[in-house]
């Protein structure tokens, strides 16, 4: 664990925060609920304890949050401008689940894990494939 602080915002900047707490664990997460959260192959989630640590610094108002019906405790929470995935405050964990990509910090550690690999995308993150700095040529 290490203590931290961390601030983030949305894609169109009308939500910001600020995270100070324990930093947990950081897992690239796998699962298809994740993956339809994300809209990618995988979602990058940092947990801070406590749940309390969160602090809406403007656009607070702007969020908007679906829990999945059959889901225990999954939800999400995004801005409704942009639809960026914002925090999650998760009491149930006393923690607030962080999408990596809305940070405008640094993480305090590298992703630790990658968990519910067995239930990745099959297209999902194989190596081997080119890599560009931008776009590549052509």
């Amino acid at each position: 664990m290490s203590k931290c602080t961390v601030k983030g915002s949305c894609l169109c900047g009308s939500v910001k925060y600020e995270v100070t707490g324990e930093a947990q664990r950081f897992y690239h997460c796998h699962c298809q609920r994740c993956r339809k959260t994300s809209g990618t192959g995988h979602a990058s989630n940092l947990l801070i304890t406590p749940h309390t640590g969160i602090s809406w610094l403007q656009g607070e108002e702007l969020l908007s949050r679906y829990k999945v019906p059959e889901a225990e405790r999954f939800f999400n929470c995004f801005c409704q401008q942009c639809g960026s995935p914002m925090p999650r405050v998760v009491p149930e964990l006393d923690g607030v689940l962080i999408s990596a990509g809305s940070l405008d910090t640094d993480p305090p550690f590298a992703p630790q894990a990658r968990i519910f690999w067995d239930s990745r995308a099959e297209w999902s993150c194989e190596d081997g494939l080119p890599v560009f700095s931008e776009y590549p040529p052509g």
